[in-house]
Parts: structure tokens; sequence; C-alpha cells
């Protein structure tokens, strides 16, 4: 069976947001786009994962960060649409 590699992509917006984020929370990120390109959008081991409707899914990178992303089942694409505080997070 071939293994399938997703493609994890983000708007200039979100780059801006990365750069906001202390190196530690930075370097969670960094895993988390490592393991959405390698498994996919459903990742239950990560922190407060959670589906937050149809094609949104999200995950705690610490206590007050978190990023969103946006999958539509079959695809190959997932697109990171929020990184950073929860405060200021979409949901």
């Amino acid at each position: 069976m071939e293994h399938k590699e997703y493609q994890v992509v983000w708007k200039k917006k979100i780059d801006k947001q990365i750069k906001k984020l202390p190196a530690d929370v930075k370097n969670r990120f960094l895993l988390l786009v490592k393991d959405l390109r390698k498994k996919g959008a459903v990742l239950p081991e990560w922190n407060r994962y959670s589906k937050l409707s149809k094609d949104f899914y999200h995950c705690h990178l610490g206590y007050s960060w978190c990023a969103v992303w946006h999958w539509e089942k079959e695809a190959i694409v997932v697109e990171v649409t929020y990184v950073g505080s929860r405060e200021n997070s979409p949901y």
C-alpha cells in the first residue's frame, strides 16, 4: 500500500501569527505540521484535540495557545487557518 503524505498549507497571515508565538509554542506548531503531513487532520493524540465542525479541527499548543485547521475528507491538503492565542481563536 502506498503511503500518502498530506500537503499542509496556509495563507500569509498565518506566517505573521507564527512569528508572534513564543519559541516553545512555535516548536510545537512545527511538530504539529509534521504530524499533519504524515498522519492527516485527525490527531487525537494532540493536547485537547477536537473536531470543531464538519471540516475544522483544533488542538492546544500550550496553555494559552492553539491551532485550527481545515480538511475535507479524502483530500490530501490540510489548511492551517489559525495559530495563536486561545483568546483570539475563531471558535
